[in-house]
């Protein structure tokens, strides 16, 4: 048997110095180092059948034929690989002295794209899912559900467009329409964002667009109060237009929070000075928000005894105008290249 191994050795290095790509030699290495069938895998297989001392002396020597075949295998795929690699850039062609190429302009962001990724980053933070809805909504997410059934005057502030011939649905006017979603599926407690856009029969002008994007955020769980509620909103808007920014709340009546308020920031402006941007009064609205209505919560399926919640709605429109001092709304979503090459 020793024989054996030392014929198979012999043979095995001329064969591998005779190879001359990496195809042949994987088929050698199969052949001679094969789990199944491999000459020197049957031949080691055999060594279970010699005495205590042959196995001495052969399976050392059988040990040194495998070392020294697998160690010669490694050697020539090194080698193949260099000579595959001079090769391969031998074809390209490669001029090394010639001189950069311009580079191709890349795209980017848009600015209501950079400060909603900027929020949803926070949001999450915070422990706050981020979600989506439709943006074809049924009349009952939209207004029924939270609190605006049919005949109520706020419904006149959020006139939208109605699909014809099906007058329950229509494009959503708000994302609120994804809250009492929110709580059919995830119950309570409750913590998530709604980032998404939303449309509007109106006419257009600097400050308004028929076609809007918001974020909703509700949150809902026991014991639920006001202090929370600002404790949020201070961190989103030092977030945005830093630490120095203050914040206050002003009451307002919302059909679907009770009580709602009005949230206003010290202007970016003017730093609270007073300028024809924020009236001369130094304060700026930038979203609405309150502790939710129980009708909301009791829609979602949640028991209103039990958990309170509230919620808060930002127009991403108005938070990027103040961010980056733009005074025309339209221009956010005209495609103008002058424009959007400015972030």
């Amino acid at each position: 048997m020793l024989e054996q191994f030392i014929k198979i050795k012999n043979s095995a290095l001329a064969e591998i110095q005779s190879v001359k790509n990496s195809a042949e030699l994987e088929a050698l290495e199969n052949k001679l180092l094969g789990r199944k069938n491999g000459e020197l895998t049957n031949l080691l297989k055999g060594l279970k059948d010699l005495s205590s001392e042959e196995k001495k002396s052969v399976g050392q020597a059988a040990n040194d034929v495998k070392q020294t075949i697998e160690s010669a295998m490694a050697e020539k795929k090194s080698e193949l690989a260099r000579a595959e690699w001079v090769k391969s850039s031998e074809k390209e062609s490669m001029d090394v002295t010639q001189p950069a190429l311009p580079s191709k302009s890349r795209g980017h962001f848009h600015p209501i794209t950079l400060v909603q990724n900027k929020l949803e980053d926070l949001f999450a933070s915070m422990g706050f899912m981020v979600l989506d809805g439709p943006e074809l909504e049924s009349d009952y997410y939209n207004f029924t559900a939270v609190n605006i059934p049919e005949n109520h005057p706020a419904r006149d502030t959020q006139d939208t467009f109605y699909i014809k011939k099906h007058p329950n649905w229509l494009m959503r006017t708000q994302t609120s329409s994804v809250q009492v979603r929110a709580m059919q599926k995830y119950g309570a407690p409750l913590r998530a964002i709604v980032p998404g856009r939303c449309f509007r029969n109106e006419s257009t002008d600097a400050r308004h667009e028929h076609t809007l994007y918001q974020i909703e955020g509700v949150v809902i769980d026991s014991g639920i109060n006001f202090g929370n509620m600002k404790a949020v909103l201070e961190q989103v808007v030092k977030n945005l237009y830093g630490a120095e920014t203050k914040l206050r709340l002003r009451p307002k009546y919302y059909p679907f929070v009770e009580p709602g308020v009005n949230g206003e920031i010290t202007c970016v402006l003017c730093q609270g000075k007073g300028c024809r941007v924020c009236k001369q009064s130094g304060w700026l609205e930038i979203f609405g928000a309150g502790l939710i209505h129980p009708n909301v919560i009791k829609e979602g399926g949640i028991d209103a005894k039990k958990y309170q919640g509230f919620a808060f709605g930002f127009g991403l429109d108005r938070l990027v105008m103040l961010k980056y001092g733009i005074d025309e709304i339209r221009v956010l979503k005209s495609g103008e290249m002058k424009f959007l090459e400015q972030f």
